[in-house]
């Protein structure tokens, strides 16, 4: 009985771990669509499984000296995906960008940091914003972050003043 129990537990630890895996095909909706021509498009994604990151994430905040601000918003976020783009174009950027203005996103910020470009995008419902965007674009590679949550519009500001305070 203690065996099949310790299977069952094992197995059980695999499938919930199963997200961590890192694999080479686009898991942003716009990428995996099988019409659109990649070209010589490198891919890495993998999705965050948050019962285990969120706790780490929380820690390193606070041992970094962030306010209860960064980490109430850590609180708010319900799912991540994760993906890095090698040999990306700007053509492929522009159609990204179109995409998401066709689907209702809403450019919220532009920021340039050290040659990089990072664009915040967001869909909102009523007053609620329940998914962001984040784009860093690094002249070939890129990476792009899909959370979904439960934000505000203060939540998303107090982030970007946050992370240019640095």
């Amino acid at each position: 009985m203690k065996i099949f129990k310790n299977i069952f537990l094992v197995c059980c630890a695999l499938f919930l771990l199963q997200s961590c895996i890192v694999s080479s095909k686009p898991n942003i909706d716009f990428f995996s669509r099988s019409n659109y021509d990649l070209q010589d498009a490198q891919f890495a994604s993998f999705n965050v499984p948050l019962f285990l990151a969120k706790p780490y994430i929380k820690k390193a905040l606070r041992e970094e000296g962030e306010s209860e601000a960064a980490i109430a918003i850590v609180k708010k976020v319900s799912k991540i995906k994760m993906m890095t783009v090698a040999n990306g174009s700007e053509a492929m950027l522009k159609d990204y960008a179109n995409y998401l203005k066709n689907e209702n996103y809403k450019d919220w910020a532009t920021i340039k940091h050290d040659g990089d470009n990072v664009n915040i995008r967001v869909k909102q419902k009523g007053d609620v914003i329940k998914n962001m965007l984040i784009t860093v674009n690094s002249k070939k590679d890129m990476v792009f972050l899909d959370v979904k949550g439960s934000f505000t519009a203060d939540d998303i500001s107090r982030m970007i003043t946050i992370a240019s305070d640095k």
